[in-house]
């Protein structure tokens, strides 16, 4: 299964060792995020140590952790079909189109995100959490 996450997604896996984390780390399937919004995370980073307790040296590591399970999307992957997901999601919320252009370049993916601006757009399959954690625990 190729899956796209957005940053909540992955923001909650950096907080919390919690089946999130459990399942970006272990499960067997494909996970993807857009480097181009990586800077979400960076702009986030003082909030992950406040909310997880963890010092710099751990977030270093958990997040160096978790990206050796995620591919980081290149931006030039990302271009071709930012268009058409800005058309679909733009006036939802611009800062999804990435994500939704990130599943419209690689086939047969998904979106897990619990964003409800998703449930919105009917091009790519959306996951929420719970179904992530029903699919990993069959």
């Amino acid at each position: 299964m190729k899956i796209i996450i957005d940053t909540n997604i992955l923001l909650s896996a950096l907080i919390k060792d919690s089946v999130t984390r459990k399942i970006l780390i272990e499960a067997e399937w494909q996970f993807f995020y857009p480097q181009m919004s990586f800077h979400e995370v960076r702009k986030h980073k003082d909030l992950v140590l406040d909310k997880s307790g963890m010092k710099n040296e751990e977030y270093i590591q958990v997040l160096n952790q978790l990206f050796q399970n995620i591919e980081l999307i290149p931006e030039e992957s990302i271009y071709p079909s930012l268009k058409e997901a800005n058309d679909i999601i733009g006036k939802i919320d611009p800062d999804d189109a990435v994500f939704l252009a990130a599943a419209l370049g690689i086939p047969n993916s998904l979106i897990w995100s619990d964003d409800s601006d998703f449930d919105k757009q009917l091009k790519v399959k959306i996951l929420k959490t719970k179904d992530v954690v029903k699919l990993f625990y069959v």
